[in-house]
């Protein structure tokens, strides 16, 4: 029986464009975005950050040396998280409903920077009961380390979790640790998938 559902963070429950990024980077660096998006792509800084390689000040440094940016860690926070997008993919009413009856669950490869701006703003986030981070637990999906930690803060075995994520691969390492899931294509899909289970009524 189903006792956890965890969720993705982007384009799950807060819908980003990587686009809008190179624009406000651009803005500030006067570097055209296709050249910020490979610079970026190169230098491996990303995945670095996500993977808790590198800690929010190193990080900083270093990206802003990559692109000549003026601004100030707070400024280049703003900058850094324009990606997101003001609403959110998942409804809020659908989050109340599950969180009555299964511990709800974050499985996320984010960053600190991202996370505690996304925190700040969108309300929805506290209604989960425990973060699966990936820049935290050092391990990104489709990693198996990262499920095992987030079916540890589920407070359940992997077969007692529900999952879903907009990226397949993500989702076919889930089941692969015994963890049903379904790949997210938006919130009707998603409550059909959770209704066919006898998780939504």
């Amino acid at each position: 029986m189903i006792q956890a559902i965890l969720f993705d963070l982007g384009n799950v429950i807060v819908p980003f464009e990587i686009e809008r990024g190179y624009r406000a980077m651009s803005e500030n660096c006067g570097l055209p975005e296709q050249e910020i998006a490979e610079r970026i792509r190169v230098s491996g800084l990303y995945g670095a950050y996500e993977s808790g390689q590198l800690d929010t000040a190193e990080f900083f440094d270093r990206f802003r040396d990559l692109l000549g940016m003026r601004c100030t860690m707070d400024q280049f926070r703003d900058i850094w998280s324009a990606i997101f997008l003001p609403h959110t993919t998942v409804s809020e009413k659908l989050i109340l409903t599950l969180k009555q009856r299964f511990r709800l669950v974050l499985l996320s490869n984010t960053n600190e920077m991202h996370f505690t701006w996304l925190r700040e703003r969108y309300p929805i986030l506290g209604h989960f009961d425990a973060f699966t981070l990936s820049w935290e637990e050092k391990s990104m999906k489709p990693d198996e380390r990262i499920y095992g930690a987030a079916v540890a803060n589920a407070k359940c075995t992997p077969e007692q979790c529900f999952f879903t994520d907009d990226i397949v691969r993500n989702i076919e390492a889930a089941r692969a640790f015994g963890i049903d899931a379904e790949p997210f294509t938006g919130e009707e899909y998603l409550r059909s998938q959770l209704s066919k289970r006898g998780l939504l009524s």
